[in-house]
């Protein structure tokens, strides 16, 4: 589904709003999927400049949850939107708090980087951190797209990564447990790499949750606590 589910307004400057509303979104989320990759290459390199980058830019991403929180609540007042628009703002509203959730996820990475580069570093240069925020960041990167576009059916495919990502996050966490049984002085750097993948597999939840609203913005039915077959269901119709 395209833009046309919202059609053209009486007023211009209407149709301007919520335009200008929707490309908020889509900037905000360029921001915060640009904190997730500098985040992990921060830990991988054990660059402390970029990680506290990452950390210090974290307030920016806070401000366009408030500014775009205040613009969509003032065009409720304002318009008192119906049907199509309504909902728009709606999953306006639920995707920046999404959004502001996954920054901090990759300030919490930041963080795991600061603490990890003043420790050895691994031959593999943490692939297993590389894997997963790739898959992370492409989920989030294709749940905005779906967004930016109205598509629901591509918003399932996204939504249906979430597993892959759970999947490897287990991995991480058996593999982190047995360096940690065979050597004890492995804990302490094992147990950051576990925060640090813990974190980037809530993003990937969060990226989910992205295109659950995409698909209430586009087909009006929330399939929140759903499962990916009754999603994927609706969607198509049957």
């Amino acid at each position: 589904m395209d833009k046309n589910i919202f059609g053209q307004h009486i007023s211009r400057q209407y149709n301007e709003e919520l335009e200008d509303i929707r490309n908020r979104v889509l900037a905000m989320g360029g921001l915060v999927e640009q904190q997730i990759h500098n985040a992990v290459q921060a830990l991988v390199e054990g660059d402390t400049q970029l990680a506290e980058k990452v950390i210090t830019n974290d307030y920016q991403v806070n401000a366009l949850e408030v500014s775009i929180d205040e613009e969509s609540v003032q065009c409720l007042a304002r318009r008192q939107p119906a049907a199509a628009d309504l909902r728009l703002i709606i999953a306006v509203i639920k995707t920046i708090t999404d959004l502001e959730r996954i920054g901090d996820q990759a300030e919490k990475v930041a963080r795991m980087a600061l603490r990890l580069a003043g420790e050895d570093r691994p031959s593999n240069r943490y692939v297993e951190i590389q894997s997963l925020g790739r898959h992370v960041q492409e989920m989030l990167h294709h749940a905005l797209d779906a967004f930016a576009r109205m598509d629901a059916e591509a918003a399932v495919r996204v939504a249906q990564q979430d597993i892959v990502v759970d999947h490897e996050y287990e991995g991480v966490l058996r593999q982190r447990i047995t360096f940690m049984m065979e050597d004890h002085r492995s804990i302490a750097r094992s147990l950051d790499v576990i925060w640090a993948a813990r974190a980037l597999e809530r993003i990937g939840d969060h990226s989910r949750n992205i295109c659950e609203y995409v698909i209430y913005l586009v087909k009006g039915k929330d399939v929140r606590h759903t499962s990916l077959e009754q999603m994927e269901s609706l969607v198509r119709g049957e």
